[in-house]
């Protein structure tokens, strides 16, 4: 399986900007399934990686619990994401710490429809205060936003990698900048309004001559606070985990297995908009991955498309995560 064996593809470094509810808006710039599995792992050849995701997730929140949207507060959810994001790796043969330095920057673009169907309240910047600015109801029609442009981009300054034989592992720091446009009176937004700084560290390995994948991807997001609406979310801890079979199909390799993920919030929300207290978020999910990897020339190409449903959903909007991601290295 020697094409598969060369073919140890780019870390993602994107993680969607949107607002949506707990941390504030509810979705930070984690997003379950974004860093999972061998083609989201570090090259260590030399080289540049181009990397193009597509994600949609459709969710929503039932009308009994209130989520924090800007300056607002809604319930009865719905949310539809559409997302395409751009990344270039450059992976050095520059060593430190015996393993090999990598940079690179993705780069968003996103879609995002939201539709209350509950009860949407505006609240000012004092804490304890909820002023009624609409009530939707059966006669009256759902209040509906949509944003869609650049989202906040992300920077990997610093990314090392290791390998020793069929197992690669990494250290690195992604750093999410608020490029994204945001307006704390929307219901929707492409950009959070905030830094986050993310440590992390991955390990995957691809078994050369028994096709077996086990890849693990954890992180832990600080982030700054939002000074339009005076929130500053907690700091969140995420694990992906993938395990899958590889097989020759073809010209390449194809792979077929299950992803899993795995939130939490650390500390809860504060800051004088925080008016639902710590509103700490948790979910976890699993679904099911198809991959094909084949060689062209000097040219490594991967495929991945998997779907992540959410089984377990505190303080979030609850629902289906799908990702279609296509890898280049050369």
């Amino acid at each position: 399986m020697s094409t598969r064996k060369r073919f140890v593809m780019l870390s993602c470094l994107a993680v969607l900007p949107l607002a949506l509810c707990a941390e504030e808006g509810g979705l930070g710039h984690y997003i379950p399934g974004m860093t999972s599995s061998f083609i989201d792992a570090l090259p260590y050849e030399p080289g540049f990686a181009y990397k193009n995701m597509t994600l949609y997730y459709s969710a929503e929140a039932s009308g009994k619990k209130s989520l924090p949207l800007g300056m607002n507060l809604a319930a009865g959810v719905d949310a539809d994401l559409y997302a395409n994001i751009h990344m270039l790796l450059y992976q050095s043969d520059l060593e430190l710490f015996g393993g090999r330095y990598a940079a690179g920057v993705a780069i968003p673009f996103v879609r995002l429809d939201v539709d209350v169907s509950g009860t949407l309240t505006r609240n000012p910047r004092r804490p304890g205060v909820i002023i009624p600015i609409q009530r939707p109801t059966s006669k009256t029609q759902d209040v509906s936003d949509r944003a869609e442009g650049l989202g906040d981009i992300i920077l990997a300054p610093f990314n090392l990698v290791w390998k020793k034989g069929d197992l690669t592992y990494d250290a690195h720091l992604y750093i999410f900048a608020p490029t994204g446009e945001y307006d704390k009176d929307d219901l929707a937004n492409v950009g959070l309004n905030y830094w986050t700084f993310e440590p992390g560290a991955s390990l995957s390995y691809l078994g050369s001559k028994n096709g077996i994948e086990a890849s693990a991807f954890a992180g832990v997001d600080f982030n700054t606070e939002n000074t339009d609406t005076d929130y500053q979310t907690g700091e969140q801890a995420h694990v992906d985990v993938t395990l899958a079979q590889h097989f020759p199909l073809g010209k390449g390799f194809g792979g077929v297995g299950a992803n899993g993920f795995y939130y939490r919030q650390l500390t809860g929300d504060s800051g004088d908009s925080a008016v639902l207290g710590d509103f700490e978020a948790e979910t976890l999910g699993v679904g099911p991955v198809l991959s094909y990897i084949v060689k062209f020339a000097d040219t490594t190409v991967a495929i991945e498309l998997k779907w992540l449903p959410e089984l377990d959903v505190e303080n979030r909007l609850e629902g289906d995560y799908v990702w279609l991601k296509a890898a280049v290295a050369f």
